[in-house]
């Protein structure tokens, strides 16, 4: 009984964390949209593909989001009989579909600067500068909003990062405007395009790689299921032997552990239960995993197995 009202104990505190998720989520979207809006109109009024690559990016800030927040809404709903693990990797493959969707962005800020290297044009650098400062201004607000949220959440964490390059691009962009204004070289405004490029693809391809690892049911990173087997025989004298064994992550903070130990002897099931309960417990404790399956064989059963 224990057990289960600690997993119902999680369930609630996971659910309950996904919807302030959500809240932060929203708020963020709506900021970010007015400002994409403001970067386009500035785009074409400044005639500056920074700020409309900037404004790009905000689009797909924006996606990114409200990928987020379909995938937080859906990872909610609670198991079922054929959704044992409920929906929780709706966030990952939330994350790993923002990742995706930011290759043909960059292409194509890419493909636009190349234009504008070949064929510089004049640029409004006061309105690019002003509205630059704003996108920069709501970046650093959606940083402070969902900070914290992204450090046990993939699917928040994509965004997170999006909102750090967006800064990252902005600052770009008040620098590049700063000298446009003071000495006319509006060649900056593709390379600052250029620049952007380069941090979307490092954030793109760290998000794919720890949403594919989750995908394909890895080993989380940093976790060698080796080293849990001899810390499990360490402190548990009566293992003789662990075999079979799966670690996998449902989300960053649910790990799913299962394995089939062999004793040096065959316990009552009393003694067997309790060893159960002790290992589910270390496991918990020392790797944060959340539920442990844990198969005790008997002696003759894996010797013949072992034939």
């Amino acid at each position: 009984m224990e057990s289960n009202r600690s997993k119902s104990a999680y369930s609630d505190h996971l659910f309950q964390f996904r919807l302030v998720e959500r809240r932060k989520l929203i708020l963020s979207l709506s900021i970010t949209i007015v400002v994409m809006i403001l970067e386009i109109l500035g785009g074409f009024i400044t005639n500056s593909i920074a700020l409309l690559s900037d404004a790009g990016h905000m689009f797909t800030h924006a996606f990114a989001i409200g990928i987020s927040l379909l995938a937080t809404t859906i990872a909610r709903k609670p198991p079922c009989h054929h959704k044992t693990f409920g929906l929780y990797r709706a966030e990952v493959l939330a994350a790993f579909i923002n990742g995706l969707f930011l290759i043909p962005i960059v292409g194509i800020i890419i493909y636009e600067a190349i234009l504008r290297f070949l064929n510089p044009q004049d640029i409004i650098g006061s309105y690019m500068l002003i509205v630059a400062f704003i996108g920069l201004g709501v970046n650093i607000t959606s940083i402070l909003i969902l900070q914290g949220s992204q450090n046990n959440n993939l699917n928040i964490r994509s965004v997170f990062y999006h909102m750090i390059a967006d800064a990252a691009s902005s600052i770009g962009i008040v620098i590049a405007a700063f000298i446009i204004i003071s000495t006319g070289l509006v060649i900056l405004d593709p390379i600052v395009s250029l620049g952007i490029s380069i941090l979307i693809i490092y954030w793109a391809y760290g998000i794919l790689k720890e949403s594919t690892r989750i995908l394909l049911e890895m080993a989380p990173k940093g976790m060698n299921i080796d080293t849990i087997s001899e810390d499990l025989k360490v402190n548990f004298p009566e293992i003789i032997e662990l075999f079979d064994a799966h670690l996998w992550t449902i989300i960053p903070d649910m790990l799913i552990y299962s394995v089939h130990v062999k004793l040096n002897n065959d316990p009552i099931e009393g003694n067997q239960e309790e060893l159960i309960s002790k290992i589910n417990d270390f496991l918990s404790k020392y790797y944060k995993i959340i539920e442990s399956t844990i198969q005790i064989m008997p002696k003759e059963s894996v010797e013949a197995c072992s034939i």
